[in-house]
């Protein structure tokens, strides 16, 4: 199983319990996890057979006939998570149209929430993005490292704001900040406001972004590929608990189950990547 690019000691802990979860339902295979360097090291390992699962949409959206979905994750009952742009507390920064001229961290080129979305909301602002995210933009400066040190650039002063994933980025806004009704209505990390240092404003939240699918390459031949679909979708809260780790925070959990759900589902997802250059098969 490839994890989404991170850090990897955290993407590990967070995903120890689908691991225990699928060594534990399915008999005669064993779940190992990997965490990639970054999102383009995905394919190759999925190509050249070093690893059967993903879960990244970047991968499977450029790659659907190389990939079967078996769902998207559903965390705190919500198949959907945001992309939002933060700013210091002090910051003149209102929204993507201020970007002009900053300095902007973003997270690995190719995220969804971290990269993608954000350079869509600067073009569409009038922002000349260049050839970001693959080389540099023209009407401000950017830098792409990972969520986490994406919001640790901003909070030591070397970026004027950062693009990050509401999972990442709502802990480090006050705890009573005003969201938008979608926001409200779709995020499940609005109770972890106001936990995490420094705090940050925010300036701009994408519409509510499918989930990450989990899928399997099309070219795994095995019985345990159609078996793994069926216990991830027939999963819950209560057996996704059992499988906890001793001291196992469940604020963490990325994973209850699975929805079902289809490359269709992803289209606005497609359109954005290929509007600021990312083409299907890269």
């Amino acid at each position: 199983m490839l994890l989404t690019p991170g850090t990897p000691a955290d993407a590990r802990r967070r995903y120890k319990p689908v691991q225990n979860l699928l060594n534990a339902e399915i008999d005669g295979a064993e779940f190992e996890m990997q965490v990639p360097t970054d999102y383009s090291a995905i394919l190759p390992a999925l190509e050249s057979e070093q690893a059967e699962i993903g879960m990244d949409d970047v991968t499977v959206l450029a790659n659907p006939d190389k990939m079967d979905i078996y769902g998207s994750t559903v965390t705190g009952g919500s198949a959907f998570y945001f992309s939002l742009m933060v700013v210091p507390p002090e910051s003149d920064i209102g929204g993507p149209e201020d970007v002009e001229g900053q300095t902007w961290a973003f997270a690995d080129r190719l995220s969804t929430s971290g990269s993608i979305f954000a350079l869509y909301a600067l073009q569409e602002a009038g922002l000349d993005i260049g050839d970001a995210p693959k080389d540099d933009p023209v009407d401000f400066e950017g830098s792409w490292t990972d969520h986490d040190q994406a919001l640790q650039r901003v909070g030591e002063g070397q970026a004027d704001g950062a693009t990050t994933w509401g999972g990442n980025g709502i802990p480090h806004l006050p705890e009573d900040t005003e969201v938008p009704d979608r926001v409200e209505e779709n995020s499940s990390f609005l109770e972890t406001m106001g936990t995490e240092t420094p705090e940050f404003k925010a300036v701009w939240w994408s519409f509510p972004i499918p989930k990450q699918p989990m899928y399997a390459r099309t070219s795994w031949e095995s019985d345990v590929k159609e078996e793994v679909g069926e216990v991830l979708r027939g999963s819950d809260k209560e057996q996704i608990e059992e499988h906890y780790p001793d001291d196992y925070n469940e604020d963490e959990l990325p994973f209850t189950t699975l929805s079902d759900t289809s490359i269709e589902d992803y289209q606005p997802i497609i359109e954005r990547m290929n509007a600021v250059g990312i083409e299907p098969g890269e």
